[in-house]
Formats: C-alpha cells, structure tokens, sequence
C-alpha cells in the first residue's frame, strides 16, 4: 500500500503545508481511501494521480475543522466529475447533519449514494480489499484513528495442495484463482481452501490528534507503518505549558520505539515549524527530537509526497515528488 499525504499542517495551513488529508492507496494502485478532509484538500488531489472516482472510503477523525472542512467540496467535486458508485464515510455524528445541510444549502445534487456512519459506534467495515477497524484516541475532543489492513494481498493458488487432491491444470485452476467454486469429480473444492495471500498482508494505523500514545498499545502489533501527530517539540511544550491535547515528537518516538513500529511517520505540524534552518522553530526540530529515541524508519511527512510500503515492511519515498 502507499501514502499520498495531502496536507500535514496543524490548525491552519502554512505557505508549504496544507491541513490535515492523508490518502491511502491499495496494493492494485487504483482504489484508495481519505482519513480527513481538511480544507482544500480536493485542490492537493488534483496535484495527484488520484480520482474521486476511485475514492473507496472517507475516514473523518474528529469535528475540528482543520480535519473536515473540505469535506463538502470535495463531495460536490466527486459528483461533478462523474461518480456514481455510492461513498461510505465514517465521521462523528456530530457532523452528519453538518455535511447534509451543506450540500442541501449550497443546491449540490450528488449523483451517488452517501452512506453516513458514526464513528462513535462504529465496529469495522470492509470491502474486498481492505479491513478497517477504529481507535479511541485522547484529544480536547473525542478522536479517532483507523487501523486499515490489507483483507487478502494477491492471493496466489496452492499448486501443492491442487496436485496433491489430483485437481488437473486448466480451467479448473483457472476458476479457482478467480475466486470461484468449481465442481470435479462430483466434488465441490472450494476456492478459499486452495489460495494463499502471496505475501503477509499489510497493515498501516493512521491517527487523528492524539495526546495520549500509548493508547494505541492494543493495536499496534504487527503493524508496519503508524502514522501519528507531532505537532510540537517536547522543549516548546515545556516552554509554553501548553501541549493544547497533542503529543510531542519525543513522546511518540518514545511509544513507537518501545513498541518496536518498524515505520513512523509524523505528520500535523504546527504551522510555526519553518522549512529554513536559519529561521526558529524549524521542522528539523521535530525530526531531531524523534531521532533521540527511535530507531526504525522515521519520515517526516511532506505535503504531496508518496510513500511506498514495500514487500520487506520497508516504507520508503517513492522517486519523485508529485507536481506542486
């Protein structure tokens, strides 16, 4: 699976960053999925390769509006573009009503279904190729993070088992590759018992604000990538005493490290973190400081940046930035 993040800036957006909107694509490079919508956010996925069309799922984290704001637009755009296939979106019931009226108000038909679910009550939901299940997390409001995981990466036939049973090559194999039940012999074989995933199946964690990392605890295992906030350095949090419920880099260095995440991924600066080293407070404050305590792949997100989890769990900056 990959990332696109569309937006790591915390609050409000800043000359290179965007507010919060981070895309996960599938394994097959076409369908993907939305966790939060900041504002604008439909203008960073016409900087990528990335169609509404193909936008499988929308996954809101809490009602602050640097993580909805755009969510009207951008599905105002989808219809406008052509969707049709109906669009599921997890998101606080608190904002159900919100998304209706504003399409309502703003005349804006949609030619798709708009399934709503409250994340508050949500207990999973899945598609063909991804399971996504949810985190309470600790902000100044209730919050969320998804944990998505792959449901069955390219599986491939058991040709040791189809030769051992006397299954002969051809169709049948065929059939059975695509999934389908197939009869021989007056037999049903059935195709979930001769495929196996080609490759262990991924599964990448991404939260909303959270000050409180170690409640992640529970689900991490085994998970290859954990994308999580930084908006501060722990030295400025100690300086104004005011974390205003978000972590430090240190702190979820710290977690991360001491749950062995082979990938971390820090995202959600504060807007007051610079790009020039001679200028205060730089973004490389926040690197520096997670540096100090972990020890696997650390990336600080880049707005517009890919990343690609390869077949090792290595997840690594794809060549190339996309357009600006």
């Amino acid at each position: 699976m990959d990332l696109i993040f569309l937006g790591t800036s915390a609050g409000v957006p800043s000359r290179n960053r965007n507010v919060s909107g981070t895309a996960l694509i599938e394994s097959s490079g076409k369908g993907w999925y939305l966790v939060d919508c900041g504002e604008a956010t439909q203008h960073q996925v016409m900087r990528t390769p990335l169609s509404l069309r193909e936008l499988r799922g929308c996954f809101i984290t809490h009602v602050h509006g640097d993580h909805c704001f755009g969510l009207p637009g951008l599905l105002a755009s989808a219809g406008m573009s052509g969707r049709l296939e109906p669009l599921d979106i997890v998101l606080p019931a608190a904002l159900h009503e919100w998304v209706r009226l504003s399409l309502t108000v703003s005349k804006s038909w949609l030619p798709f279904e708009l399934h709503l679910h409250a994340s508050e009550t949500f207990t999973g939901w899945q598609n063909d190729n991804v399971h996504v299940d949810t985190v309470a997390l600790s902000h100044r409001v209730p919050c969320h993070g998804y944990v998505f995981a792959e449901s069955d990466p390219h599986p491939r036939l058991d040709i040791q088992r189809l030769e051992a049973e006397g299954i002969p090559r051809g169709p049948l194999w065929g059939e059975l590759a695509h999934g389908h039940d197939v009869e021989h012999a007056g037999c049903i074989f059935r195709a979930e018992q001769y495929l196996r995933p080609a490759r262990p199946a991924q599964r990448i964690i991404i939260c909303g604000d959270n000050d409180t990392p170690q409640l992640l605890a529970e689900v991490v295992a085994g998970a290859d990538v954990l994308v999580h906030e930084a908006t501060f350095t722990q030295a400025l949090i100690d300086r104004t005493r005011e974390s205003y419920g978000h972590s430090s880099a240190a702190a979820v260095a710290r977690f991360a490290e001491s749950m062995r995440i082979p990938n971390l991924v820090l995202t959600h600066f504060s807007a007051r973190y610079q790009s020039n080293p001679e200028r205060s407070p730089f973004i490389g404050d926040i690197r520096e400081e997670a540096a100090a305590y972990f020890t696997g792949e650390l990336i600080l997100a880049r707005d517009l940046q890919r990343y690609h989890l390869d077949r090792d769990g290595r997840l690594k900056m794809a060549i190339g930035r996309l357009p600006q």
